[in-house]
């Protein structure tokens, strides 16, 4: 059951997060042509959430191998030219995701120390920030198991 829960968890949480923005917006519409007053909260949240649910995204495209690539020079390349291919680029998504983590930690620690809060629910940023290191982490995870899985397969 916990293997399934976290080999599924991207699907399940962005599900959450998407069913949270459309309630939220739908309530937003509502009370603007009905009340005649917009909910200030509900942009914020929708925009930060909206956030979250790329990066996992992004994890769930490097988990299923369906990330956007252009192969037309890979596909003509030898055997052993699509496999230093695939090295590189592996290396460089953990390169960049790794540091994507690093400096998203840089933030959320620096948000903490600054005590910074958001416009218009007044809470602190770092609650909508952490996300950034910790789906980063989540994302070097997925490509290593997709490295592995494509390693194992022999199909570069």
């Amino acid at each position: 059951m916990v293997k399934r829960i976290f080999n599924n968890f991207e699907e399940i949480l962005g599900s959450v997060i998407l069913m949270v923005m459309a309630v939220i917006t739908f309530a937003n519409v509502i009370t603007r042509y009905f009340i005649m007053r917009a909910l200030a909260f509900t942009e914020e949240i929708t925009i930060n959430f909206f956030v979250w649910v790329v990066m996992l995204g992004a994890a769930i495209a490097f988990k299923k191998g369906s990330n956007l690539s252009m192969t037309i020079l890979y596909d003509m390349l030898p055997k052993k030219g699509r496999k230093v291919c695939f090295f590189l680029g592996t290396a460089l998504s953990l390169v960049f995701f790794g540091l994507l983590a690093w400096l998203g930690y840089i933030e959320v620690m620096d948000e903490i120390d600054l005590n910074v809060t958001t416009e218009s629910l007044d809470i602190p940023v770092y609650y909508y920030t952490i996300a950034l290191p910790v789906f980063s982490v989540l994302i070097f995870i997925r490509i290593v198991q997709a490295a592995l899985a494509t390693i194992r397969r022999n199909e570069y």
